[in-house]
């Protein structure tokens, strides 16, 4: 019997326990009467209580609808020991969350992260070409306060220069020319340059401040600042 039928049933039960009261003229009869009453009523209440909250959570969007869209998860810290590199992830409440909301997919030189419905979002992280290749089942996830921790186990117990190859590639990139025939003022200002280029308002500032100052103390007969 579906909950419109059973307060429909209740509603005829309370209408038919209210004629007989009336009629009634005996008064123990009466408050047996207004007693079974007393508890009709209260099953109606709760049953139509019942049904208010039934239509509520169908008019509701679901979870999935509610995660409307998805991020990705762009900053991350990571450290390793000699047997993992593990990869730290700042998501707020994520403690909160459903643990079947979390996943992590592991391959030997990747892995990938789905944090499904946290603060209205879906928030995922991939990363390839991992440097070395690591042991799918014995990698693994930690949950804890307002942090994710991807445990990756290394095949082989070693550390680990950086992260992925594609990192290794940039930091490489990044390295200023350090040709042994170069004129070492232009391999500083090299470095100069791209610390300023790299930098924020205030690396800036004091940048420019002490090339300044350089170039006044040039003017006056003394030596360039050595920076």
């Amino acid at each position: 019997m579906s909950l419109t039928e059973q307060i429909s049933q209740l509603e005829s039960d309370l209408q038919e326990l209210g004629s007989l009261l009336g009629k009634a003229e005996r008064k123990r009869v009466q408050d047996l009467l207004k007693e079974e009453q007393k508890k009709v009523e209260k099953e109606l209440t709760a049953k139509r209580l019942q049904q208010e909250q039934q239509a509520r959570r169908e008019a509701e969007p679901s979870s999935a609808s509610k995660a409307a869209y998805t991020v990705k998860i762009t900053s991350y810290a990571w450290d390793q020991s000699d047997k993992f590199v593990k990869i730290y992830l700042n998501l707020k409440e994520v403690q909160k969350i459903p643990s079947e909301n979390v996943e992590v997919n592991f391959t030997e030189r990747s892995f990938s992260v789905l944090v499904k419905d946290l603060d209205g979002k879906n928030h995922q992280m991939t990363v390839l070409n991992l440097l070395h290749p690591i042991s799918v089942q014995d990698s693994y996830k930690k949950i804890k306060t307002d942090m994710m921790l991807v445990m990756c186990k290394k095949q082989t117990t070693k550390k680990w220069e950086c992260l992925t190859s594609v990192e290794k590639q940039a930091k490489e990139k990044d390295k200023p020319n350090m040709d042994e025939n170069a004129d070492p003022s232009d391999g500083l200002m090299s470095m100069l340059k791209k610390i300023y280029e790299d930098g924020d308002d205030e690396m800036k500032r004091t940048i420019n401040k002490a090339w300044s100052e350089s170039q006044e103390k040039k003017l006056r007969g003394q030596e360039m600042m050595d920076f």
